[in-house]
């Protein structure tokens, strides 16, 4: 699939229109989600497109060969160190009489036989600020990745690994003086909840600002981006309630969606079709067994799908939420800062209005180089959760530094600081995302997501490739990570590129040179299918401006 433009669909049996459907490794998917039935979405940064290749039957083939393979051999070692045969090397769970084991037997045997062989991908320490370039700690193992020894030498490497989409993990700069001046001012720690002796003023200025960006009532923030999901749904929905639920969200978003104990439906990622479906049952049949109206209906859905690089179809969801009076949460952890003209998330990238959305759930983790997540909604909604919300209740309270990170590069991106930083930061994400993802395409790799994402999973597929990939890659002085089973499917291993303002373009075509060069060396260049159709002029973005002055705004030409 070159280009697929939503519209082009057929009518189902229900008489909504989908969009074409992808076989991808035995699994239907729906290029683009799918369409209201009349016209295409559209983004504020043009067509809404995604593309996810077939995986070739032959490399799918060669993929289940190889973990066939490999567990093969993990039950005959197994064997042998049950015999004495072969030196154990890792920690295996000692079995005891009367006592039901800890971990599952396929787990220990995956993480022994088959993780811990190339556990020198992951995991890897760094020893400076994770920004465009960074450095390494360089390690060494002598029992096959069971532990590792540092040798006390620096490997430096480009950073696509980090999720710095703007470039804010320095350690100079405004946003640093002004969290060493809050350090020297108020500390570094507060020692105390919200609700009792862990409210400064600080916190009242970060939540105002907070809101304000986004054009609602009021927010709260919390000191941890995971339990800002986790620990604040099950203040929100409970018994009696529904969950809907695409298929791919976090596991911070599922976790709290089963402490609410709330009932809970997934449906196909990105897949209208299916999330009305969902939604039509919900209203037409209501509770199991009583068949009495669910109290509450809740969309849950994300921005970017970090792991698909994929971006929410909103125009869509919202348009569902309100014909079936349901709620929308939506989490931007990866997308605020990182879409829109105005860095304001996917409701920006879309230009929807932010009051359709009920809950906007967020974190400062990625694109604002600091820790912690926040909630913005109603004036009704906030109030809640201070008084119902666990984080809010029983949680320490974000360090003051950590606030003035948030509120100092908050600022730029508004524009709040009175230079055009934060505008010039946002076009050059974007640019340097739709350069990087276009030369891949031209390549030959398969690579999956959305053109607007700066998240770039590229296919390696085989188990072998996976670890080679990514040692070769460090080897030439590029730093990714690399994913594989249980957390992709088991044939869609692949490497995942996060990419950063703070990548100039040199910095970006030396790691597409390296790609290039691994790639060749591993056949990885799956790809059968023409590049998308992004013209040179598709790389400037339409921001009111044209591309003869954007050099003159910070974006590489």
């Amino acid at each position: 699939i070159s280009k697929m433009e939503v519209g082009d669909g057929v009518r189902s049996r229900n008489g909504l229109k989908s969009a074409p459907k992808l076989h991808i490794n035995g699994v239907v998917k729906v290029a683009n989600g799918t369409s209201n039935g009349k016209t295409p979405v559209k983004t504020t940064w043009g067509d809404f497109t995604e593309t996810f290749e077939d995986t070739p039957l032959w490399t799918a083939v060669v993929t289940y060969i190889g973990y066939g393979v490999l567990i093969v051999f993990g039950h005959l070692r197994d064997f042998m160190r049950r015999y004495g045969l072969e030196k154990i090397h890792s920690v295996k769970e000692p079995i005891i009489e009367g006592f039901v084991p800890l971990y599952q037997s396929f787990e220990s045997f995956y993480t022994r036989n088959l993780y811990t062989r190339i556990r020198d991908c992951w995991n890897r320490p760094i020893g400076s600020v994770p920004g465009a370039e960074f450095d390494l700690l360089e390690r060494t193992t002598e029992d096959y990745g069971v532990s590792f020894k540092y040798s006390g030498d620096k490997i430096r490497a480009l950073n696509f690994g980090s999720y710095n989409y703007l470039g804010f993990a320095q350690n100079e700069g405004p946003c640093a003086d002004a969290s060493q001046s809050t350090t020297e001012k108020l500390g570094v720690g507060v020692a105390s909840a919200r609700q009792e002796f862990g409210t400064m003023a600080i916190h009242h200025e970060l939540e105002e600002l907070v809101a304000d960006f986004f054009g609602v009532e009021s927010a709260i923030t919390f000191g941890m981006g995971f339990a800002t999901n986790s620990m604040n749904m099950p203040s929100l929905v409970g018994k009696g309630c529904l969950i809907v639920s695409d298929e791919l969200n976090h596991a911070s978003l599922v976790l709290g969606a089963r402490l609410s104990k709330s009932s809970i439906k997934t449906y196909k990622h990105n897949d209208m079709v299916s999330l009305e479906k969902c939604l039509q049952d919900a209203v037409v049949y209501g509770q199991p067994k009583t068949h009495r109206p669910w109290k509450k209906i809740l969309i849950v859905v994300e921005g970017i799908y970090s792991m698909e690089g994929s971006i929410v179809r909103l125009p869509d969801v919202i348009r569902l939420k309100k014909k079936y009076k349901a709620y929308l949460y939506l989490d931007e952890a990866h997308s605020i800062g990182a879409l829109g003209p105005q860095g304001r998330g996917v409701v920006d990238y879309f230009g929807c209005d932010p009051l359709d959305v009920d809950i906007l759930m967020g974190t400062f983790t990625k694109s604002f180089g600091a820790a912690g997540g926040y909630i913005a909604g109603s004036k009704k909604l906030i109030d809640h959760l201070r008084c119902y919300s666990h984080s809010a209740t029983y949680a320490t309270s974000m360090p003051p530094p950590v606030c003035q990170q948030i509120i100092s590069s908050l600022k730029i991106i508004a524009g709040l600081d009175g230079t055009g930083e934060g505008r010039k930061r946002i076009r050059q994400l974007a640019w340097n995302t739709r350069y990087f993802r276009r030369r891949l395409h031209e390549m030959g790799f398969i690579i999956y997501g959305n053109k607007d994402s700066p998240v770039v999973p590229v296919m390696i597929f085989m188990p072998a490739k996976i670890a080679c990939f990514g040692r070769e890659c460090l080897k030439r002085g590029l730093g990714t990570v690399v994913v594989g089973f249980p957390a992709t499917p088991i044939i869609e291993s692949r490497a995942r590129f996060c990419l950063s303002a703070a990548h100039s373009k040199d910095m970006l075509d030396k790691a597409l040179s390296i790609i290039d060069e691994v790639g060749t060396l591993l056949h990885m260049k799956y790809s059968r299918r023409p590049p998308p159709n992004i013209s040179e002029n598709d790389l400037y973005l339409d921001f009111n401006q044209h591309r003869d002055d954007s050099e003159e705004n910070g974006v590489v030409a």
